[in-house]
């Protein structure tokens, strides 16, 4: 589903080269659960951007859904995301002037799937959000919200979901129903996600916790090996 090699990132820092990611090579299979862990300014939220088509590489490879990323134009990358991708963010990204409906039915009308209306009111009504269909997101809460974007980021039925801290801006009870929500709909979708979090409960669920550290990839482990680790040490 997700393959890079040696995917690095530089930009320009007052005049000088700044190294954000370095040789970051990476393969992600269909229906895997991926976390992305370390401290701020680890580089993180930089890889995710790569690995969806958002950025472009300074050099290397990024191959999503077999389609050579950093070979395409802002355009073509745009088709291959709309065909593939779901996001949920840390800041929810609704529309205010759409409904809750709305706002689910929106991806599902881009790719003219049909039936728009009907599948994002069962999604919300799977999210837990029957009654809130036609409100607002002014009107919902901060959970309720997160929620109708976990809607629509399932609506459109991507290959994969990039998810950036999304449990970040919402307290332990509301992280916790969302968290559970994200890997309930995964899973029921077969869905490949990838997400990038300071929550090492929210990391855990993951099958694999990719560890960055200053823009480089020093540790890659599966949920096995993780608590194989974490017993070794009691």
């Amino acid at each position: 589903m997700l393959r890079t090699n040696e995917l690095t990132k530089i930009v320009d820092s007052q005049g000088q080269d700044l190294t954000i990611l370095s040789d970051v090579s990476l393969t992600v299979n269909e229906r895997d659960t991926v976390a992305i862990v370390g401290v701020s300014g680890s580089g993180k939220s930089t890889l995710l951007s790569l690995l969806a088509g958002l950025d472009i590489p300074s050099k290397g490879e990024v191959y999503l859904a077999g389609q050579p990323l950093h070979e395409l134009d802002e355009d073509q990358r745009a088709a291959v995301r709309a065909q593939n991708v779901g996001f949920v963010f840390q800041s929810f990204h609704l529309l205010p002037g759409l409904s809750a409906l709305e706002n689910v039915m929106l991806p599902i009308e881009l790719k003219e799937q049909g039936n728009a209306k009907q599948r994002a009111a069962e999604l919300l009504e799977k999210v837990g959000l029957k009654e809130r269909l036609h409100h607002y997101p002014n009107q919902l809460s901060g959970g309720e919200q997160q929620r109708v974007a976990i809607a629509r980021a399932f609506a459109s039925e991507p290959k994969i979901l990039f998810a950036d801290e999304p449990t970040g801006n919402l307290d332990t009870k509301n992280g916790n129903k969302v968290s559970d929500l994200l890997f309930e709909l995964n899973q029921q979708l077969g869905t490949t996600l990838v997400l990038v979090t300071h929550d090492d409960r929210l990391a855990e669920r993951c099958q694999r916790v990719v560890r960055l550290e200053a823009g480089r990839v020093v540790s890659d482990d599966t949920s096995a090996d993780s608590q194989a680790a974490v017993m070794g040490q009691e």
